[in-house]
């Protein structure tokens, strides 16, 4: 784990956020492509790939990979930082069966 001052440019990061955000009555981050109803503001905790470190302003831009969306996020809100691997998804065109391909209930 690395304290977020002693990450070096050019690497990959990753790490734990919290952020007050609207929400959907699941608990997701609106908007998104579903038709649940707002919640409201609330408290998300997610994971996320750090893009972006301002150190001046002590602010971090993360890229939260399973709601595919962008967050600004102070230091004070971000914890267990870690390398991050990028790894290519599989696809048809590589040779792997789509998800509804194995995900058949016939």
């Amino acid at each position: 784990m690395y304290k977020i001052e002693d990450i070096q440019p050019g690497k990959s990061y990753g790490c734990k956020f919290k952020v007050t955000t609207m929400l959907d009555a699941l608990g997701r981050p609106a908007p998104n492509l579903s038709d649940v109803p707002l919640k409201g503001p609330g408290e998300y905790e997610g994971f996320g790939v750090i893009q972006v470190r301002d150190s001046a302003s002590k602010l971090v831009e993360l890229y939260d990979t399973k709601v595919r969306k962008t967050f600004r996020v102070d230091f004070d809100s971000i914890w267990d930082i870690d390398d991050v691997e990028y790894v290519e998804e599989p696809t048809a065109e590589k040779g792997y069966p789509s998800y509804d391909a194995v995900n058949r209930k016939d």
